[in-house]
């Protein structure tokens, strides 16, 4: 089984919410926390690098990049205060 992992942030603690680009997660049915580490039953995608001529193409105004990308943010509280992480996934073969 594939998938891809997040680092947490070190003062998250038992209570966090995990959104995936926008839309609610639930603990053991999307993810699993393991230690420090998010968990996620599937690939989550990145958009990469651009080559030189897409970046040609963006400049020109000919074409735009509509590659997917998955964003994975988290909510929990630091001192009373909400805070939102963005992170970054990375992908994992045989989760």
């Amino acid at each position: 089984m594939a998938g891809s992992r997040v680092r947490l942030p070190a003062v998250v603690g038992d209570r966090y919410e995990v959104y995936l680009n926008g839309v609610p997660q639930q603990l053991g049915r999307d993810f699993d926390r393991i230690g420090d580490e998010l968990v996620f039953r599937r690939v989550l995608a990145q958009e990469g690098r651009l080559g030189p001529i897409r970046w040609l193409s963006m400049l020109l105004g000919i074409a735009g990049t509509y590659r997917k990308h998955d964003t994975v943010d988290v909510v929990y509280e630091v001192d009373g205060r909400r805070t939102v992480a963005s992170l970054t996934p990375s992908e994992t073969a045989g989760v």
